[in-house]
């Protein structure tokens, strides 16, 4: 019988789902390439006909998430529709939905250590998303007098921090790391609460 790899006629895909899994897992530094040609159903020596081994695998994985990613942020954002703020707050809500969807591919971008410089194509996919929360960052702060706008790329910077860990405590369903209000409530709570402090939204009434 034909190999599972083979079968699908796409051997390299076959490889990253295969990959993918391992990585939700058992993480990134938690599997062999030759574990990940046996999911995919063939032999270790097919692996090198795509890939350098495991770390060309996980980056392969990695930037198909980032592309992934950047399409679904683009979509959140919506062109900064119906306002500023609302686009703002779907790109948040965007990472939460990424990272529960996608877990193999998140765990492959943000917790497997590559680097960005070895990886160019990878950096490009990922400067992608973080341009959108930028974008969406600097038109939420047109209506402050430039002398005393934040930087558009700091304040996304730290609204970026904001949901990653969010996702990491509360959405990434671990053991224990139930929180009281729902992942979505706690990040746009926590957003509303930085963007007034800096005095980018208006205080509730």
């Amino acid at each position: 019988m034909p190999k599972r790899g083979y079968h699908h006629g796409n051997l390299k895909q076959a490889l990253v789902e295969a990959a993918l899994t391992l990585i939700e897992t058992k993480g990134p530094s938690g599997f062999t390439v030759a574990e990940a040609a046996k999911a995919a159903g063939v032999t270790p020596a097919a692996v090198y006909r795509h890939f350098n081994g495991r770390e060309s695998l996980i980056a392969e994985c990695a930037l198909q998430g980032h592309r992934i990613f950047g399409d679904l942020m683009e979509h959140a954002y919506a062109g900064g529709h119906p306002t500023a703020l609302a686009a703002f707050e779907a790109t948040g809500r965007a990472y939460l939905a990424f990272a529960r969807k996608f877990p193999g591919h998140y765990v492959a971008m943000f917790e497997s250590g590559l680097s960005m410089q070895a990886n160019p194509d990878l950096a490009l996919a990922a400067s992608r998303s973080r341009g959108v929360l930028e974008t969406a960052a600097a038109e939420l702060s047109k209506h402050i007098p430039e002398e005393k706008r934040p930087p558009a790329s700091m304040f996304s910077a730290h609204i970026w921090a904001l949901s990653h860990g969010v996702v990491e405590l509360y959405a990434r369903g671990a053991p224990g790391a139930k929180a009281p209000f729902p992942p979505e409530d706690l990040l746009e709570t926590g957003i509303g609460i930085y963007l007034r402090g800096l005095g980018l939204i208006r205080p509730d009434s």
